[in-house]
C-alpha cells in the first residue's frame, strides 16, 4: 500500500538527522488527474538504444521512434493505444547517404508538424556535421536533408512549422584531441519543402564569447568552461530546445557548462547565456542518499552541491510570461584524455585533502575511505580546490574547500526572463520512490537490479520530460532514467507545483534482459491531448532506452 508522501518518512526511510530533515514543504498528491499503464510495443532489443526520442502524429495516428544506434525510425501505429503495432522502419542513415554520399552514424531526435517530419543524425564520425532529413509523415516518403552543426542531439518544429531549430553539442573525441564547436542551427522551412536547399540553414555561434570575443564579458560567473585547451564555443554543448509559445525564443540546455542559453529566433543570434548555479544539499528539503554501499536508505543532509546539468527542457507561458521546465540530470566529462570524475575517497590516493567550512565537516572528517559516507560520492574535479597541480590531467596536491556532485536529483522552473529559479522539486524523487518502492528497487540503476546502486552518483537521474495541458492546468511528466518510472507534477502556478503522482511498470523481482522486467529507462516523452488522441484520452508515450520499448499510459480525471 502506498503512504501519504506528505508524512514524515522515519517509519519507512532511515534519516540519519531525525526526522528534521524532511522536506517542510513536501507536496501532498493532489486529485487532478491519474496515469495508468496502457499498453507497449516491444523491440526485443535490450540496452541497445532501440527506443529513444518519440513524436506523435495525429493525422496518421502514428509515433514515430527513434531506433538510434541503427540510424532508424520505427513507426508505430497508436489506433489502439493498448497495443501498438510496427508499420514500418524508416533508414534514414542509408536515405541521408544515398543523397550526399556521406556515411551516417546514430539517429538522435525526431520532431513533427503539420505532415512533415525531422530527424537529426550524426556523423558516423561524431565529430564531424551533422544533417536533418526530412520526410512526408503520409507515405514516409523522404524528401531531402540538410548539413548541420556536430553530433546534432535534438531537433523541433517552432509551434508554428515556420523553423527547426537544432541543438548541436559538439562532443569531442575520446582522446580530447578533436573538440568541435557547439551550436544551434535554424532552418527557415520554404513554402514548399520540396525546395528546402543548405541556403535555408543558418548556424548560430558561440565564437563572439570566446576569451577576447566582442560579447566575453556576457558570459556569467559559474558558466562552467573546463574542457583542455577548448575556446568557449567548443566547451559549450547544446544538449536540448525548447521555443517559447510566442515562437520568439529557443532555450537551449547547455548541460555539461549547468547553463541555459536564449536564442532569439527572429535575429538569429544568441540573445544571453544563463549559469544555474548550484543546489546545497545541506538545507532541509534537500536531503539525499550519498553512498551505493551503506546497505540501507538513508536520506539525510551533506555539506555538498549539486550542478543542476539539465538534459530535457521544456517551456510554456503563465500569464503573459515564460518558465523553463528542466530534468535536472547531471553529466560529467569523463573520456580517455580528459576527466573531471574522481570520487571523494580517492582524494587520499591524489594527495589531497578536504576543507570544508560547513559545520558538518565533523561527520567526515578521517572518513574519506569510509564508503557509507562521502567516500562514494562522484565529484568533479573542476571546482572547490585550490592550490592544485596537475599531472597526467590529474588534481593532485589539492584543497577542496566545496564539493560539488552531478545533477540535482530533481526537477527545476525557471524564468525565462531572467534565468531565476521560480521552483525546485528538492529531495522529492528520492523521498517518493522510497516509499513507493522500498529498499529493493531504491536508487537502482535501468540495467541491473542491484540495490541502491547509483546512490553514489546521481539517484533516480531525472531525464526526459515533456508537459500537457488538461482541462485549463499544466502538467510536467518527468522520467528518472535509472531506476525508472513516470513523475507527475501540477505546475499550473510555477512557485507552487504540486506532486501528482509517481507510477512505474518496473518490476524489480524479475531479470533487466526480460521483458517481465517492465519499461527501463525512460529517455523520450510525447504528450498526446485528448484531441488529439485515437480514443479521445489523452495519453502520455513513452520511449525506454534500456528495454528497447514504447509504452503508453492514459491519463484520465482521478475520481
Amino acid at each position: 500500500m502506498r503512504l501519504p508522501i506528505a508524512l514524515p518518512l522515519c517509519a519507512t526511510v532511515v534519516l540519519l538527522s531525525g526526522c528534521t530533515t524532511t522536506h517542510s514543504d513536501a507536496p501532498s498528491a493532489t486529485s487532478s488527474i491519474e496515469l495508468s499503464f496502457l499498453g507497449r510495443y516491444e523491440s526485443g532489443v535490450f540496452d541497445a538504444s532501440a527506443a529513444e526520442i518519440v513524436a506523435y502524429d495525429a493525422s496518421t495516428q502514428e509515433t514515430f521512434v527513434v531506433n538510434a544506434n541503427s540510424g532508424e525510425i520505427d513507426v508505430l501505429s497508436m489506433k489502439n493505444p493498448a497495443s501498438p503495432t510496427k508499420i514500418t522502419t524508416l533508414d534514414v542513415s542509408k536515405d541521408v547517404t544515398n543523397l550526399t554520399g556521406i556515411v551516417l552514424g546514430a539517429a538522435n531526435s525526431v520532431s513533427v508538424h503539420d505532415g512533415i517530419m525531422a530527424v537529426a543524425i550524426e556523423a558516423k564520425v561524431k565529430q564531424d556535421m551533422g544533417y536533418i532529413a526530412f520526410y512526408k509523415v503520409d507515405g514516409h516518403e523522404f524528401i531531402t536533408a540538410v548539413k548541420v552543426g556536430a553530433l546534432p542531439d535534438m531537433v523541433t518544429f517552432t509551434h508554428d512549422g515556420k523553423q527547426v531549430v537544432i541543438a548541436n553539442e559538439g562532443e569531442p573525441n575520446d582522446e580530447y584531441t578533436i573538440d568541435p564547436e557547439g551550436s544551434v542551427s535554424i532552418i527557415s522551412l520554404p513554402s514548399d519543402i520540396n525546395t528546402l536547399s543548405q541556403k535555408d540553414v543558418t548556424n548560430v555561434s558561440f565564437r563572439d564569447f570566446n576569451n577576447g570575443g566582442p560579447r566575453a564579458a556576457e558570459r556569467p560567473a559559474g558558466l562552467r568552461i573546463f574542457g583542455p585547451n577548448a575556446s568557449v564555443a567548443q566547451d559549450l554543448e547544446p544538449e536540448y530546445v525548447t521555443v517559447s509559445e510566442d515562437n520568439r525564443y529557443a532555450f537551449v540546455s547547455l548541460q555539461e557548462n549547468n547553463g541555459i542559453a536564449k536564442i532569439d529566433l527572429k535575429q538569429k543570434s544568441v540573445e544571453t547565456i544563463w549559469a544555474l548555479g548550484t543546489k546545497d544539499y545541506n538545507q532541509p528539503g534537500n536531503e539525499l542518499d550519498i553512498s551505493d554501499k551503506d546497505n540501507t536508505i538513508q536520506l539525510k543532509n551533506w555539506p555538498v552541491l549539486g550542478l543542476y546539468m539539465p538534459d530535457s527542457i521544456a517551456s510554456y507561458s503563465v500569464s503573459g510570461s515564460t518558465y523553463i521546465v528542466s530534468a535536472n540530470e547531471g553529466d560529467s566529462r569523463d573520456y580517455k584524455g580528459f576527466s573531471e570524475e574522481y570520487r571523494v575517497k580517492d582524494l587520499a590516493e591524489l594527495n589531497s585533502r578536504l576543507a570544508l567550512t560547513s559545520s558538518l565537516q565533523h561527520s567526515i572528517e578521517g572518513k574519506l575511505e569510509d564508503d557509507n559516507n562521502l567516500g562514494r560520492m562522484k565529484m568533479t574535479s573542476t571546482l572547490g580546490a585550490k592550490d592544485c597541480e596537475l599531472v597526467k590531467g590529474a588534481p593532485t596536491n589539492c584543497t577542496f574547500t566545496q564539493l560539488y556532485g552531478y545533477g540535482a536529483r530533481s526537477f527545476s522552473i525557471w524564468s525565462g526572463e531572467t534565468g531565476e529559479q521560480v521552483f525546485d522539486s528538492g529531495s522529492d524523487f528520492e523521498r517518493i520512490t522510497a516509499e513507493k518502492l522500498g529498499k529493493n528497487g531504491f536508487n537502482a540503476s535501468n540495467d541491473s537490479n542491484k540495490e541502491d546502486g547509483r546512490s553514489d552518483d546521481k539517484g533516480p537521474e531525472p531525464e526526459a520530460l515533456t508537459l500537457g495541458q488538461i482541462d485549463g492546468r499544466t502538467y510536467a511528466f518527468i522520467g528518472l532514467e535509472r531506476v525508472g518510472g513516470i513523475m507527475v507534477y501540477d505546475i499550473t502556478t510555477p512557485a507552487k507545483s504540486q506532486f501528482v503522482q509517481y507510477l512505474t511498470s518496473r518490476n524489480f523481482s524479475e531479470k533487466v534482459e526480460t521483458s517481465a522486467a517492465g519499461d527501463l529507462g525512460p529517455e523520450g516523452m510525447s504528450f498526446v491531448s485528448k484531441n488529439d488522441s485515437p480514443t479521445g484520452q489523452a495519453l502520455l508515450i513513452v520511449g525506454n532506452e534500456v528495454s528497447g520499448t514504447t509504452s503508453v499510459y492514459g491519463i484520465s480525471p482521478k475520481k
